[in-house]
């Protein structure tokens, strides 16, 4: 028996089109309503072989919490890089150019 899963993002516009709110939901992840700032969503299309990518942060975003935001999905994608393709030396370059970026931005210390 199969099983439907849905995510749904709400995103509130301002008259310009720029996001002021954003909320998910996560059906079977007990997530309901739950605020965010930015929202990154990549999708593979097969046909044309290549990335779709929506990038979207709400004008209430701190520039620090975007460095932050930046920093954080680089390390996860090194992290589900690894977990998908079992390539721990190229996921460990991810990670130090994660980490190369996070001292250029002053996230941690030289």
């Amino acid at each position: 028996m199969s099983h439907t899963s849905e995510i749904k993002f709400e995103i509130q516009l301002d008259d310009n089109k720029v996001p002021e709110r954003m909320s998910w939901n996560a059906s079977d992840g007990g997530v309901t309503d739950e605020e965010a700032k930015a929202v990154m969503m990549s999708v593979w299309d097969p046909k044309s072989k290549e990335t779709l990518r929506i990038d979207l942060w709400s004008k209430d975003m701190l520039l620090d919490e975007m460095k932050i935001f930046y920093h954080q999905t680089l390390m996860g994608m090194a992290d589900s890089f690894e977990r998908a393709t079992n390539d721990k030396e190229v996921a460990q370059g991810m990670r130090m150019f994660a980490e190369d970026f996070a001292k250029r931005l002053r996230l941690i210390d030289p």
